[in-house]
């Protein structure tokens, strides 16, 4: 993926969904948990050292597998790369819990997914698209047909 490194700094300042100091071990064999301060913005999560401003890194959360791996911990997988796999700590249960959920509320695929649910709640209660009062063409709106199945 192309990225402008001064952009993905700039959204990295931007207010998070979710913030907190975990522990995180990254995919290389033989890698270690260090304490990061991880920062969720959009579909990014970004990692930093905990005495740093900068971040040292950055995961896109599209088409990736967030999961529980132990009682307070969850792992981040990507479907392209399963071998590619990080790992997170949390202080509890609870903390872990409402991790997993924000990471997998947060890509843009489910944020789609949401938008065409809620649409098609809306035409069936009202009988009228919800998105016709925005003026948005035929050609532009997300379809209803794509998702079903």
């Amino acid at each position: 993926m192309r990225y402008n490194e001064k952009q993905l700094q700039a959204l990295s300042r931007q207010p998070a969904e979710m913030a907190a100091e975990l522990g995180m071990r990254g995919p290389k064999k033989g890698s270690v948990v260090k304490r990061r301060l991880v920062k969720l913005v959009v579909n990014f999560l970004f990692y930093f050292r905990t005495d740093e401003a900068e971040p040292i890194g950055a995961l896109v959360l599209e088409h990736c597998r967030v999961n529980r791996e132990e009682p307070s911990g969850f792992s981040i997988t990507f479907v392209e790369d399963t071998e590619r796999k990080y790992h997170f700590q949390c202080c509890s249960e609870n903390q872990c819990q409402e991790w997993i959920e924000a990471l997998r509320r947060a890509s843009y695929e489910f944020m789609r997914r949401s938008l065409v649910f809620y649409r098609n709640e809306i035409q069936k209660m009202t009988g009228k698209d919800p998105l016709e009062q925005f003026g948005i063409s035929e050609e532009t709106r997300f379809q209803l047909s794509s998702l079903k199945a």
